[in-house]
């Protein structure tokens, strides 16, 4: 949905590299619905615009720019959902935001990646490396993070 695009696009990607200094200035999607539409009535585009940020799209049926995007989503389905679905019973999205983001977590920080661009480095590394920094910010937000340990509500 378009409203969540532009949800997560606002709260985790641009807070994330706002911390590192690292500026947005083009984001590339694929053209499904909920990255097009009206610039002056979308979302997604309202929010781009808003943020000076460059809106590319990929071309249809572009396997070398495509494939990136297809393997994550093989990726995701193979690895985290496949797994989790099989050990979970979700009753509601914010149970499948909790194991997709643990995924993300360990995808990002802990999980050796043989590509050639990153040639057995984790992508936090890489982007650590590059960018000459010793940490980078949590990939979910503090606030975010719960365990099922902790009450959902605060004590006074």
């Amino acid at each position: 949905m378009p409203i969540t695009a532009a949800d997560t696009l606002y709260d985790r990607v641009l807070p994330f590299y706002e911390a590192i200094g690292a500026p947005v200035q083009a984001l590339l999607t694929d053209n499904g619905r909920e990255f097009c539409g009206k610039p002056e009535q979308h979302p997604y585009e309202l929010l781009l615009a808003m943020e000076g940020i460059e809106h590319r799209r990929t071309k249809i049926a572009t396997p070398r720019t495509n494939g990136f995007v297809e393997r994550m989503n093989r990726t995701l389905l193979d690895e985290c959902f496949r797994v989790a679905g099989r050990q979970t019973w979700y009753i509601t999205p914010t149970e499948i935001q909790r194991d997709l983001d643990t995924f993300l977590r360990y995808y990002n920080l802990e999980r050796s990646h043989q590509g050639y661009r990153l040639r057995g480095r984790t992508p936090a590394q890489a982007l650590r490396e590059t960018l000459a920094i010793e940490t980078l910010p949590p990939i979910v937000p503090e606030q975010e993070v719960t365990t099922e340990n902790e009450p959902d509500t605060l004590a006074a």
